[in-house]
């Protein structure tokens, strides 16, 4: 019993020692800043029903960032630009994006192939082909966290600086057009910061996973309450929660984080039936008419 005591006390101390490195700091940091960016995201995604367009624009950062190691460029940036271009070509599309899913699923394999050709022609880093599409936050690097940081001011200033016109043009596009909003720029920018969360949120659960960092969170917080400001915020914890157990978890078990991550995150939905059929339906959000107007 003793000797079972003090293993138990040394995986303990040897657990806490390693989430003082400084890989595992910037895993925190990074964590925590794309949680807090996804709540905000994940629920505009669902208000505009654009949950499979955010593992297109995923997919389409593959290529980029293989391509940009091949040319000698940070992965990071590479996907950044071409979740970027991506966001912005299914705003081209407008609701086609939407409609035609035959067709995002070809250009999801059409990339995926691109990405997996340009890894294939880039040796060096035999490890990259899995961190992009499974993740792996615990490589995240304190350049990486800077840039994180940097993004996600920019994008949760935004969101705050648009947040009550892209709320009344989300739920109600027609209505707001006619009210004299500017519709297609509202659709434009939220397109390009969606992207850009996408793509961090690539380094922490990969292509393969970033819907269940992303979306669900946003789905669970969205069928307990029907304000934005509380589905915001419970989707940020929900995210926030699911990082933070996927590292604990890592340093004490061999499992991968971007697994327990989404894991948690799912339990989060799988249990959420319950708590609904105690708290009854959630009414759709509802848009006083002076949003339009102010």
């Amino acid at each position: 019993m003793f000797i079972a005591t003090l293993v138990s006390d040394q995986e303990a101390a040897s657990g806490l020692e390693l989430l003082n490195t400084p890989f595992m700091i910037n895993a925190l940091i990074a964590g925590t800043l794309i949680a807090l960016a996804s709540g905000a995201i994940g629920y505009f995604v669902l208000l505009r029903d654009l949950p499979f367009a955010t593992h297109a624009v995923a997919h389409i950062g593959f290529p980029g960032a293989t391509l940009a190691v091949l040319l000698g460029v940070s992965a990071v940036f590479g996907l950044i630009a071409a979740c970027t271009i991506g966001g912005l070509a299914i705003g081209a599309m407008g609701h086609r994006a939407r409609n035609r899913e035959v067709v995002t699923g070809t250009v999801l394999a059409f990339a995926t192939g691109l990405g997996i050709l340009f890894n294939s022609l880039g040796s060096a880093q035999t490890n990259l082909l899995t961190n992009l599409l499974f993740g792996n936050i615990l490589a995240i690097t304190t350049d990486q966290v800077v840039v994180f940081a940097v993004i996600v001011a920019i994008v949760l200033a935004v969101l705050a600086l648009i947040g009550r016109k892209l709320l009344f043009a989300s739920v109600d596009p027609d209505v707001a057009a006619a009210r004299g909003l500017n519709t297609r720029a509202l659709s434009a920018v939220f397109l390009v910061a969606m992207s850009l969360i996408i793509a961090i949120s690539v380094t922490v659960v990969g292509v393969l996973l970033i819907f269940a960092l992303l979306v669900t969170p946003a789905a669970t917080a969205i069928r307990l309450t029907a304000k934005p400001t509380l589905v915001v915020a419970l989707a940020s914890v929900i995210a926030l929660v699911s990082v933070w157990g996927g590292l604990i978890v890592a340093t004490y078990q061999p499992w991968p984080p971007s697994f327990v991550i989404t894991t948690i995150a799912c339990v989060f939905w799988v249990l959420l039936p319950q708590l609904a059929r105690l708290r009854g339906p959630v009414a759709a959000p509802q848009i006083a008419t002076q949003t339009a107007s102010s």
